[in-house]
């Protein structure tokens, strides 16, 4: 068998899985930036919302910096993988960008 993976022939942001007689391109993790192989620990780089712990790639819960992302009042954070969204507290309802009571 001829590993077509020491030529990387796949893109930034696959890794090459070496087959018998051929080979396949997978595509990262979302956490990575490049990456060397499956999973988060693969990582070349983190993408934005994530931070390189424990040798793996793990999203970064913006909802938990010292400093409040979501600043508008009456209005909540919630983490999503790699980001976060700021949602009307729960008894408001978002009208033109401000959180007013329903």
């Amino acid at each position: 068998d001829l590993d077509e993976c020491a030529a990387s022939p796949c893109k930034d942001h696959q890794y090459c899985l070496n087959t018998d007689g051929s080979f396949s391109c997978k595509a990262c993790d979302a956490s990575c930036v490049g990456c060397s192989g499956e999973g988060s620990e693969k990582c070349k780089a983190c993408a934005s919302g994530y931070v390189k712990e424990d040798e793996r790639c793990t999203d970064i819960d913006e909802c938990n910096l010292p400093e409040k992302v979501c600043t508008k009042e009456n209005q909540d954070c919630v983490n999503t993988s790699g980001s976060y969204k700021c949602v009307c507290s729960e008894g408001f309802e978002d009208k033109d960008g401000t959180c007013v009571q329903t």
